[in-house]
């Protein structure tokens, strides 16, 4: 096997020289199938170590990510999955994204207990032996490290080939082919039996919304929107804090970490098994409650609750972590880490803030040429692209592109925003 650092420094160099657009990547109908492979898994472990182990694998129907561009370009997120043709050991596929395990092993908690947390991912199905490789970023170095490598049979018998549970999709929009789009799902979550129209009409609603929001609004042909109605026993979600329990279908809940707003599940076995027969690109779970809430993780899903009066706002700030990779650029709120979650010696990957390490790799080009850096947030600087000191949770040390955006206060994306955020639909949608 290459060493995973060569890997990195390889798909890096693949990204640089052949950027969205090129499409000198890889040929789908040569390694893949129209279908997918599930690779769920558990990571486990601390503060200070974590290792990954497979769960199971899946055969699923349909697979709805690009054909073109398989090979991720943007070195975002906490982990990596790394597919190889197992007799070339060509990297065919990449996909980076976050988990909910990744943030708790930053709290208290995490330095006292080991603990053990589902996740998944789907990969095109591939026609030959592939090796599968989960990776991890280290906060000490900010390189990915291996945590499992899997060789993979596409026609194993200990792949499981079963139906699972069909719920009602219903199409909220239809732009065009699913690899050539990017597809949006929308999760019921406590809603009843009884509540399956008001889930359909809230989807609607949250669609409208999204779309209603630059720069989704003038890229709304670039979308698939699906609903999925998953029926849970009661209506609401847990709110563990205040004694409040509920069966519902994704075991969601208030008080992630022990704060009473962040909303979350950690129940990614149901999830996957909610979209196994629907093309998903980005997850959206909506769950049936008012109270103000809300979570989202780069490649993982986004939640929000469908009837507060701020819902509208939470929905498309936390669809900016989940779809487009975006860091909070908040200081001031209560946080659940026990440390600062950022390394200040290094530069985030996430597109939206920076610690000045290595601030060319980022939106220095969108600075106008004079304006100082880092960048008063008074006077003829207030409203234009600069670096204002305040984000990720850090009143120092870490910058954002300008002072009032929807990642910290749900204005209008700044131009750094929008620009990651069509970089996402172009890449989805295999432009």
């Amino acid at each position: 096997m290459i060493p995973m650092k060569t890997k990195t420094w390889i798909l890096f160099l693949l990204c640089f020289i052949f950027p969205i657009g090129g499409h000198a990547q890889i040929a789908f109908d040569t390694y893949f199938l129209k279908k997918s492979l599930r690779v769920d898994f558990a990571l486990s472990g601390n503060a200070t170590f974590q290792t990954a182990a497979l769960l199971q694998l899946r055969e699923e129907p349909v697979w709805g990510g690009p054909v073109k561009n398989l090979l991720d370009p943007f070195l975002y997120g906490g982990y990596y999955v790394n597919v190889y043709h197992k007799a070339t050991q060509k990297l065919i596929y990449s996909r980076g994204f976050n988990t909910l395990f990744e943030e708790w092993r930053t709290t208290a908690q995490a330095k006292k207990e080991i603990q053990s947390w589902t996740n998944s991912v789907s990969i095109p199905y591939p026609k030959e032996e592939v090796t599968v490789e989960i990776t991890g970023r280290s906060r000490e170095d900010m390189q990915f490290h291996s945590l499992m490598q899997l060789d993979v049979d596409p026609s194993s018998i200990f792949i499981d080939r079963g139906g699972l549970k069909d719920n009602k999709v219903t199409q909220i929009q239809y732009a065009g082919e699913t690899s050539s789009k990017a597809d949006i799902v929308f999760l019921a979550e406590g809603y009843t039996a009884a509540e399956q129209d008001k889930f359909a009409a809230d989807a609607r609603r949250f669609a409208e919304s999204l779309f209603a929001t630059p720069p989704y609004s003038g890229r709304r042909n670039d979308f698939n929107v699906w609903a999925v109605g998953l029926v849970s026993e009661e209506a609401g979600t847990d709110v563990s804090g205040k004694g409040v329990f509920k069966q519902t279908a994704l075991n969601s809940g208030y008080y992630t970490f022990g704060l009473d707003r962040y909303l979350t599940t950690p129940d990614m076995k149901s999830v996957r098994d909610a979209v196994w027969n629907v093309p998903c690109d980005a997850i959206f779970i909506l769950v049936n409650a008012e109270t103000y809430g809300g979570g989202g993780m780069y490649n993982f899903y986004a939640m929000g609750t469908a009837d507060n009066a701020r819902t509208a706002g939470v929905f498309v700030h936390e669809f900016g972590h989940s779809f487009a990779g975006l860091a909070d650029e908040y200081f001031t709120s209560e946080v659940a880490y026990d440390e600062n979650f950022y390394n200040l010696k290094f530069e985030p990957w996430e597109p939206n803030i920076t610690t000045l390490v290595d601030f060319g790799s980022k939106w220095k080009n969108l600075v106008p040429e004079g304006a100082p850096i880092p960048t008063p947030a008074e006077g003829k600087y207030a409203d234009q692209v600069g670096v204002f000191e305040g984000g990720g949770y850090l009143a120092k040390g870490i910058y954002r592109p300008k002072v009032h955006c929807t990642m910290r206060d749900y204005a209008p994306f700044c131009p750094v925003c929008t620009q990651a955020i069509e970089r996402m639909i172009d890449f989805l949608s295999d432009k």
